[in-house]
């Protein structure tokens, strides 16, 4: 594994155009500290800003991410709607191989909100795409829709590796208080 890719999740069209945020969403939450520990460890990584992400669409977003090459050497990292972007990815796109793929409360869309961007059943097998598993984090206390969201790929998606943390709410820094999270970094190392 020598690259990796961060993609973000969505955040609401409000907190997107609002002047007053220092961030944009792929330089938001634990991404900007991930990205900083994987680059000093020698993996050239990327965080894209997909196009219009408080209104996702698969096709968009596909077009920006095809551009980055992901191959058998490259480590996935997807938060919230960024790891619902590449479930799909994945089961549309059987004949991609990937290093490592890792969830961070990964989001699918159950209410049926989004069909730009989720109106696609998870291929079973996807885990077979990835050389080194693919890992999805959840917290206790996340969002009810994520919760959904794990039901879900549960059910449908096998050879998944769970981890779960208690009390990390969305995985944002709001919920957890700070930029860091080594746990996140220890299982892209893993």
């Amino acid at each position: 594994m020598d690259r990796a890719i961060i993609l973000h999740g969505m955040p609401s069209k409000q907190y997107y155009y609002d002047s007053t945020n220092a961030d944009s969403q792929s330089n938001s939450h634990w991404i900007p500290w991930l990205q900083q520990q994987l680059c000093q460890r020698d993996i050239l990584t990327q965080t894209p800003e997909m196009p219009f992400p408080f209104a996702p669409d698969y096709v968009a977003w596909e077009k920006e991410f095809e551009k980055l090459c992901a191959d058998e050497n490259t480590l996935l990292v997807g938060h919230s709607c960024g790891g619902g972007f590449l479930i799909r990815w994945l089961s549309e796109n059987p004949e991609k191989r990937v290093s490592k793929v890792v969830l961070v409360a990964p989001w699918l869309d159950v209410e049926g909100e989004y069909p730009k961007m989720f109106d696609f059943p998870p291929r079973q097998d996807i885990s077979a795409q990835v050389k080194k598993g693919i890992d999805v984090i959840y917290s206790t206390n996340d969002l009810k829709t994520v919760q959904l969201s794990l039901e879900n790929l549960r059910k449908l998606v096998t050879n998944l590796k769970y981890h779960k943390f208690i009390n990390y709410g969305h995985f944002t820094f709001g919920s957890m208080k700070t930029r860091e999270f080594p746990e996140l970094l220890q299982i892209c190392l893993d």
